[in-house]
């Protein structure tokens, strides 16, 4: 295993910012002062190793390596969802960085240029749109649908931000992300490190549920319209209806109204993220969870309205590229994920993109207890610098990648 002293001190210079002191998890939402630091350290990485950043209207950024002309990308996010982990996301920064010191000490001379993305709010954990950043890069988000999205104090994006439009990804002629694995795939085959295939479809849908404030002592039950019933019985029919279908459902966040101990509510807002394994699997399961609501609603007296916030379907990555990178590693497995990524808007925007993800022994995400081993992070960046070597001199997927960038 090659030494990379350099690894190690990035992560131990990440580790405290944005850190909870009661939970050991991180706060790092986007634009306020956490990630803002985090995007300083990102700065200086860049800055020691010569490297040119650039910085689009929306934040994201991108620290460039070698001859201008088609390029390689790769990296990923450092924001972080509410109480999130330590890895998801700024793994695949650090591995960046920490590929291209190898590449270097390996004498890697580029014949592509090679840049280090740091995408932002791609978790949507402050304005609630997953993958923000990368889609107002490819254009799959407008800006001016984004300026008007507000976070939970009520605060505009574009007020933010100025927001325009981003060049940044002109000329990318390929994307590779590295990522902590999200789940028990690797546990389970015993592999330090792997490849994803596809990104299962996936959406979040606002659940607006409407009744009657009253007074929780001198109303009856029966004379009461409250929705959060209406709201309780529709989060045990989605965790039924995903467990019977295979699929994931989740309720993670809500909203009561007026939200006083002593008060019926008047209103629940729910935020349900539905996940499946083929975009019908996925319509099956957001009617089911939706037709129980409304047939419960009917017997609260109260009403629902699901608003789709967004939905994306199935992603499959780049099989040549996906092939070629497999066998280069030496066979590594290869599995899909359930987790949306960055990745995934890229591919979607016609940039031939691959995944790699590198073991998590807890099997544990969005939370304090992700985890991942020093040994299984280094093979990670071995394994990012080989297959970045490959792409930057030629020798992966050169056809494919010369043909998007014509």
């Amino acid at each position: 295993m090659t030494d990379l002293p350099d690894f190690e001190q990035m992560w131990r210079d990440l580790a405290p910012i944005g850190r909870s002191a009661s939970s050991g998890g991180y706060f790092r939402q986007p634009w306020l002062s956490a990630e803002l630091e985090l995007r300083a350290w990102f700065r200086e990485a860049a800055e020691a190793r010569g490297l040119e950043v650039e910085e689009d209207p929306f934040g994201n950024l991108v620290a460039w390596w070698g001859p201008a002309g088609p390029s390689v990308l790769t990296g990923s996010h450092l924001d972080s969802v509410l109480d999130g982990g330590a890895y998801d996301g700024p793994l695949g920064v650090v591995s960046s960085f920490a590929a291209l010191d190898l590449m270097r000490e390996r004498g890697v001379q580029p014949s592509r240029r090679l840049g280090v993305a740091a995408f932002v709010e791609e978790e949507g954990s402050r304005f609630g749109r997953a993958c923000l950043g990368s889609r107002l890069a490819v254009g799959a988000t407008t800006w001016a649908d984004a300026a008007e999205l507000t976070d939970r104090d009520g605060v505009r994006l574009g007020d933010v931000i100025e927001g325009g439009t981003s060049t940044l990804l002109d000329g990318v002629a390929t994307y590779v992300e590295l990522h902590v694995e999200q789940g028990r795939g690797l546990i389970e085959l015993d592999a330090p490190v792997g490849v994803h295939s596809a990104i299962w479809p996936h959406g979040r849908y606002r659940y607006d549920i409407a009744g009657r404030a009253d007074h929780a002592g001198t109303t009856r039950m029966e004379d009461r319209v409250d929705p959060m019933l209406t709201y309780a019985m529709t989060a045990l029919a989605a965790n039924k209806q995903a467990r019977v279908q295979g699929q994931r459902a989740t309720f993670g966040r809500i909203d009561v109204r007026p939200n006083g101990t002593n008060a019926v509510p008047s209103h629940v807002t729910a935020w349900l993220d539905a996940r499946a394994e083929s975009d019908a699997a996925l319509a099956s399961l957001v009617t089911a969870v939706e037709k129980q609501a409304v047939e419960r609603a009917e017997r609260d007296g109260t009403t629902v309205t699901v608003t789709a916030e967004s939905v994306s379907g199935e992603v499959a990555f780049d099989a040549a590229l996906r092939d070629s990178l497999v066998a280069r590693l030496g066979g590594v497995p290869v599995l899909p994920t359930q987790a949306g990524h960055d990745a995934g808007i890229l591919q979607d925007a016609g940039i031939p993109t691959a995944m790699l993800f590198v073991r998590n022994p807890s099997g544990v995400s969005h939370s304090p207890y992700e985890t991942a081993e020093t040994a299984d992070c280094l093979a990670g960046v071995e394994a990012l610098a080989d297959a970045l070597s490959g792409l930057v001199v030629g020798e992966v997927t050169g056809e494919v990648a010369g043909e998007v960038a014509g």
